[in-house]
């Protein structure tokens, strides 16, 4: 398995190779209407567009493993992480390709002129995650998503990779079997790279520890930035294409997207699970009050574990302010000041604002805030066994809360922002982008 495994000479070479590629970002709107209606002809072409984009995405990243500065790339945590993103990489470009007679062969390339999937825009928030010493950073410049330097274009647009006027077409029983076969291999990769975060923040406490560092510098943080980043972008694709792949076909949902994701729900859901960690981890019978203001109503095309996420994880932030703030009795002599959740509809954005009176942020506090492994809790250790994805991990205490729900809020186009009034509390304001243009930003 992956602890046995081993970077050989000729695969350094050929991860080289394809980190010297741009990668290709989709948009959510690109995403939605490619998978409406797949046939084994279009679920054929995506399996071919990520056994060519999944590689170059995995070789950035290890090359990228491989190259951290302050001696991060030696610590044992970094090094699996590393073997992890390799072996996946080596399963990627030696999965055997589909064998189609000629004549298939040219209808799958042929997609003809009346249809293409619509371009899309780029990501507000790629200049922020960009290295600016990387040889790629003008990419981020070029127009639409015709990846190249300079006038050369490195590799074809994915409007016209990514959609194959396959209808019509009779496929043979051995497209319906790489199609199953290249999603078994996904399913895979996805659960060798579940531990990934925790694994990650464990390398980066390695390494603190020999240092002796309080807190990480700016250019490992920015390093942190891209990597999530990255990994969201891999596991959305992944997840996506195993969707189309195995679930029954839902009215409302394409792939992991649903198409009418009710904000008002999914805002509702986050409040009851952040109210029940918060009563079970202070052991109180109930928890401060939260309020939630949004049209019942209000659906827009988004991920709903995404947006769960965000939520969950700065509503957690404000309910344990509200109880350090007044006390684990506060409930029995004077009620908790009302956690308010705002949701407005605006042409361009679904605005989120979180607002409490825990007490506010100084504003020295501000930019470490959204510092990794910043945290005012105590006891920071991660169990080297650990297995649990994203979402299960126990984030609470690593300073990793804030962060990444940044990163997931500017995936598709939005952002996180924070104002804090010190002395009296904290408003959190989530944008997410309702046009479902913005491609992927791809540091």
């Amino acid at each position: 398995m992956s602890a046995a495994f081993r970077i050989s000479p000729a695969l350094w070479d050929k991860i080289h190779h394809f980190a010297s590629f741009p990668q290709t970002g989709v948009s959510l709107q690109q995403m939605v209407l490619f998978g409406q209606h797949p046939s084994q002809g279009t679920l054929l072409k995506a399996s071919q567009f990520l056994a060519e984009e999944l590689p170059v995405r995995l070789a950035h990243r290890v090359k990228e493993l491989d190259e951290l500065p302050h001696n991060l790339s030696d610590m044992p945590s970094i090094r699996k992480v590393k073997n992890w993103y390799a072996q996946s990489f080596e399963e990627l470009i030696n999965f055997p390709p589909v064998q189609l007679p000629q004549h298939l062969r040219q209808q799958l390339s042929s997609t003809g002129q009346d249809i293409f999937l619509p371009d899309s825009t780029p990501n507000p928030s790629l200049a922020a995650l960009q290295d600016h010493d990387h040889p790629l950073f003008n990419l981020s410049r070029l127009k639409g998503n015709a990846n190249g330097i300079g006038n050369v274009k490195l590799r074809v647009p994915l409007e016209r990779r990514y959609y194959a006027k396959s209808s019509s077409i009779d496929w043979p029983p051995s497209v319906l079997d790489y199609n199953a076969r290249f999603t078994r291999m996904l399913e895979a990769i996805k659960r060798r790279h579940d531990p990934t975060v925790t694994t990650v923040a464990q390398g980066v406490l390695e390494w603190k520890r020999s240092q002796n560092a309080k807190n990480i510098g700016l250019d490992i943080q920015a390093w942190l930035d891209r990597f999530y980043m990255s990994r969201i972008g891999i596991r959305f694709l992944i997840g996506q294409h195993v969707a189309l792949n195995t679930q029954q076909p839902h009215k409302d949902y394409v792939g992991i997207i649903c198409t009418k994701a009710n904000v008002h729900d999914i805002v509702q859901e986050a409040i009851e699970n952040a109210r029940f960690v918060c009563e079970e981890h202070y052991a109180m019978f109930k928890g401060p009050p939260v309020q939630l203001i949004c049209p019942p109503n209000l659906i827009f095309p988004y991920v709903p574990g995404h947006l769960s996420h965000i939520c969950f994880e700065l509503l957690k932030n404000s309910l344990r302010a509200v109880v350090d703030r007044f006390g684990h009795d506060a409930q029995d002599e004077k009620p908790y000041p009302p956690i308010k959740v705002i949701v407005v509809e605006g042409k361009e954005d679904i605005t989120i604002k979180i607002t409490d009176e825990g007490g506010g942020i100084p504003r020295s506090a501000i930019p470490l805030i959204w510092t990794y492994m910043y945290t005012t809790m105590t006891g920071q250790s991660i169990d080297q066994d650990f297995q649990a994805s994203d979402f299960q991990a126990p984030m609470a205490g690593f300073g990793y809360g804030l962060p990444l729900s940044r990163l997931y809020a500017r995936y598709f186009g939005g952002d996180l922002r924070l104002i804090s009034m010190e002395g009296y509390g904290t408003d959190v304001y989530i944008h997410l982008n309702r046009l479902s243009s913005s491609r992927e930003p791809l540091p």
